[in-house]
């Protein structure tokens, strides 16, 4: 491993630090070089590579937007016997706890940054001589993102499309029934979803979504702080509806008042938000049930059953 990030990444001394982790998919360590420390997550499923490019898309527009800390991504490379690896840079991350609020303020920065691109284009529109380089960042418009992304190792359907409730319910949750089909022919689940979709539109009535950048896992194993504040990693992302982003928060936990109060005061719940939460939550159900068992289909169909009605 030390030889393939010197010749790699051109470093000229790399040494295995003490840290490591890893989570339900990857594997990670630690190393020391002479241009600092850096964090190697490794996988050695043949969908690793696809897995880890979408995790570099997503935490290099995180950091585009300058809203919350999240690791840099360096590069994206075959592992030894087999899999990827991303290496990024090192964070000396402690569980969240002093700065939640800040979390909670910088996550609705991240989820208000495209809807503020959209407002100053508008302003510039009517300004003569607009100066230089201020169209770096371009508006987005459209639900989706420029690569796939994984949520867990499942790919996420990221075509772009106008509308969101479309994006919602052919790009998220009709992947996640085919799947459950195919692997247990479960009945009940595609009965129930037929029913749901004639009722999905009612839930966004009177609604107007901005496209929102997202971090798309964000549970609290997925947030972290440091001595200068709060750090999201193992992004899913895409631009999509902000109130996805709250789903799998509050699903199993790690998120205290003080964090919701924080995003709340910037971005208010919207009528109609409860309902559309389990819609949401509906996704990170299904998901668990494609990548853990059958567990997690109780769940799943209950919030089908709720929303039906």
């Amino acid at each position: 491993m030390e030889i393939l990030l010197k010749q790699e990444l051109g470093y000229s001394s790399v040494k295995a630090a003490g840290h490591s982790g890893g989570g339900c998919i990857s594997q990670g360590q630690s190393y020391d070089t002479d241009r600092g420390r850096v964090f190697v997550k490794v996988n050695s499923k043949a969908e690793a590579k696809r897995m880890f490019e979408g995790e570099m898309a997503s935490l290099t527009a995180i950091l585009r937007t300058g809203t919350v800390k999240a690791p840099k991504p360096l590069k994206v490379l075959d592992a030894p016997g087999g899999g990827s690896m991303l290496v990024m840079e090192h964070l000396d991350m402690h569980y969240l706890s002093s700065f939640a609020a800040t979390l909670g303020a910088q996550l609705a920065d991240l989820h208000l940054e495209n809807k503020k691109l959209g407002e100053g284009l508008v302003k510039e529109a009517g300004t003569v001589g607009r100066g230089a380089g201020q169209a770096e960042r371009l508006f987005v418009d459209q639900f989706g993102f420029e690569v796939v992304t994984c949520c867990g190792y499942l790919p996420q359907v990221n075509d772009w499309q106008k509308d969101w409730v479309t994006f919602y319910a052919r790009q998220r949750i009709q992947p996640q029934i085919d799947m459950v089909e195919e692997n247990c022919g479960d009945r009940e689940a595609l009965e129930l979803w037929s029913a749901l979709q004639l009722k999905i539109p009612d839930l966004f009535r009177d609604l107007e979504i901005v496209p929102s950048l997202l971090h798309g896992d964000l549970w609290g194993g997925n947030v972290a702080e440091d001595s200068s504040g709060p750090i999201i990693f193992d992004p899913a992302s895409f631009y999509g509806h902000s109130e996805y982003e709250l789903a799998i928060a509050g699903m199993f936990g790690g998120f205290s008042s003080s964090f919701y109060s924080a995003y709340h005061s910037k971005i208010p719940k919207a009528p109609g938000f409860e309902k559309r939460l389990q819609l949401y939550q509906l996704f990170h159900y299904l998901n668990h049930w494609n990548h853990f068992g059958s567990g997690y289909r109780g769940s799943s169909l209950n919030i089908m059953r709720n929303l039906s009605k």
